[in-house]
């Protein structure tokens, strides 16, 4: 595998580093900095203007509407978007549920719901998990029960993020509860504002509103949005998380939190030495700075692999459990840098709101996204999940 970027690859980071720098919208850039929760206009118009570009689906083939990149320029296109802070192309759409669709849709599912994607006029989310099924997926027990030409579906999906905001929801159903657990589950396309849908908001640790409780009681969904054969759904919902695994690796975006660790280890202190001058900091620096290295070699491998045709394998576990676990030791670091200007109480300060300064800009809200990360070894399939997978599928136990 040879790890030197073309001539090509070089002049097409430079466009693209161009092309943020000249469109990122800066009403978002703005409430970024401030540190203000993002709704879906904000994430959409940024999404448009990727779409008009025609870089709104990176990984897309050309048939399908997308650029049809190479492995490298799609490294290359996911390296900028981290290195500039922009917001992230929220995956639901367009790393899951549109490749589902590509891989098992029919061509009249894929001229219907693959062009609005594109456009970032359709925004998705994911029925997956349920009280009783995290982990064990294939426990669920949200049930679709066959009437004429529709599905009548009931039952309870949580921890759906963004449902808020969805037109559209990939639910994943049994359709044969007499049948194996991963034998009778089908891929539903549901209509979010269908009679018998209810979103309620699910208050995280960090006061946000980002996941939901969904319900649905006989909600009608027609036959025609089953995606892959009835009883078929855990063949797509397989093909589907190990895309999710890779992307939730998210090498850039670390890069670019610990490129702004580094340098808020380096700030002098109002009494005493800079953090990054402490043996034991610059240590714990140096060693997860070495492990998002090696992470990134493991990345450029799989793209490798993509490149040469192959679909993601079990390096996409590797990806998700190395991924997740650094992202949450750099904010288990900025928190610690952040020292007492880190306290949660302290985010929701302004200038001025008591005698103390409300701290460095590093520190603004510290607490939220530490407590946030947590969840990323749980989604997606938790680690101790990926381990296993790992362990059966390259140690043979």
């Amino acid at each position: 595998m040879n790890l030197d970027f073309s001539a090509e690859d070089i002049a097409f980071r430079d466009e693209v580093r161009r092309f943020i720098e000249d469109n990122y919208p800066a009403e978002v850039r703005a409430k970024q900095e401030r540190g203000e929760p993002l709704g879906r206009e904000d994430y959409q118009s940024w999404y448009r203007i990727l779409g008009r570009r025609g870089w709104s689906a990176p990984a897309w083939p050309k048939e399908h509407g997308g650029p049809g990149w190479t492995a490298a320029q799609r490294f290359i296109f996911a390296e900028e978007l981290g290195r500039a802070g922009t917001v992230r192309i929220l995956p639901f759409g367009v790393n899951m549920v549109g490749p589902v669709i590509q891989a098992f849709g029919t061509p009249a599912q894929q001229a219907r719901f693959l062009p609005p994607i594109l456009a970032g006029d359709a925004w998705w989310c994911q029925g997956y998990s349920e009280p009783g099924a995290g982990s064990d997926l294939a426990g669920l027990s949200t049930r679709a029960v066959r009437d004429g030409d529709h599905y009548i579906v009931n039952g309870q999906k949580t921890w759906t993020t963004l449902a808020q905001f969805a037109d559209w929801g990939f639910f994943l159903v049994r359709t044969d509860p007499a049948a194996k657990k991963q034998e009778g589950i089908s891929f539903l396309l549901i209509d979010m504002k269908s009679p018998g849908v209810t979103v309620r908001p699910i208050i995280t640790l960090d006061g946000a509103h980002e996941v939901n409780e969904v319900w649905l009681d006989d909600v009608r969904v027609p036959v025609e949005n089953r995606v892959h054969e009835e009883n078929k759904g855990w063949t797509c919902a397989k093909f589907l998380l190990s895309h999710e695994r890779t992307g939730i690796a998210q090498v850039a975006s670390s890069k670019r939190g610990l490129k702004k660790l580094h340098a808020a280890a380096a700030a002098e202190l109002e009494d005493g030495l800079p953090l990054a001058q402490d043996p034991i900091l610059a240590r714990r620096l140096a060693e997860l700075e070495i492990e998002l290295m090696a992470l990134e070699y493991t990345e450029f491998r799989m793209l490798a692999g993509e490149g040469a045709g192959k679909s993601p394998g079990p390096e996409s576990s590797l990806l998700k459990i190395k991924g997740s676990e650094i992202q949450q030791r750099v904010t288990e670091l900025t928190l610690e840098v952040a020292g007492r200007y880190g306290a949660p109480h302290l985010a929701d300060l302004k200038p001025g709101d008591n005698a103390l300064p409300v701290g460095p800009q590093h520190a603004l809200h510290a607490a939220d996204i530490y407590f946030n990360t947590r969840k990323t070894s749980i989604y997606g399939g938790s680690n101790e999940i990926q381990r296993n997978i790992i362990a059966k599928a390259v140690l043979g136990l």
